[in-house]
């Protein structure tokens, strides 16, 4: 999956000032496990923001460490290359057993993701894993875009189309909106 990750400058927004504690704005379960859900999504932010991987990233959204925004660009010989995409990302109390909600934020014309931004993807269903994390959802979104399973479109248009990559390229494009 990494060797399709290219080099992209993703738009994301600025991370939290050095020094500012990220508060917990969201009632989670009690006790220890709100807390170790709250080190572990502070432990994966800081993770995310030290690797600088190119062509993702993820914040959280204000001062709620449940709620994130993420972006995505397009990997390099796709019909998304340089294109930036934002998602959302929605924390469970009970994460990393349970997978965050993840969609689309602006429009993305794929077999995988439907019109509203839901998408299909094993590892934010039943092949969820506890040792996945930030970063791997964002890597394996973007490895998506240039392989899509089309053996289980959520966008019919998009999986009967991919198999002519000039058209679907227009699709794509007449899609997309830029983030902003």
């Amino acid at each position: 999956m990494q060797d399709n990750i290219q080099s992209g400058a993703a738009v994301a927004p600025p991370p939290p000032s050095p020094g500012t504690a990220i508060k917990q704005s969201q009632p989670v379960a009690k006790g220890s496990d709100a807390q170790s859900v709250l080190k572990r999504l502070q432990s994966e932010l800081m993770a995310l923001m030290m690797r600088g991987d190119p062509g993702i990233s993820a914040f959280p959204e204000g001062d709620n460490i449940f709620s994130w925004k993420g972006t995505i660009t397009g990997s390099k010989e796709t019909v998304y290359e340089g294109m930036v995409y934002r998602l959302s990302l929605s924390f469970p109390s009970d994460y990393p057993f349970k997978p965050p909600k993840v969609k689309f934020e602006n429009p993305c014309f794929h077999p995988n993701v439907d019109l509203c931004g839901n998408i299909c993807l094993d590892i934010l269903q039943d092949k969820w894993s506890s040792a996945y994390d930030v970063r791997t959802v964002l890597l394996s979104i973007q490895s998506l875009l240039g392989e899509p399973n089309n053996d289980s479109p959520l966008n019919t248009q998009a999986a009967a189309l991919w198999d002519n990559q000039e058209e679907f390229r227009k699709m794509v494009e007449k899609f997309y909106k830029p983030s902003q």
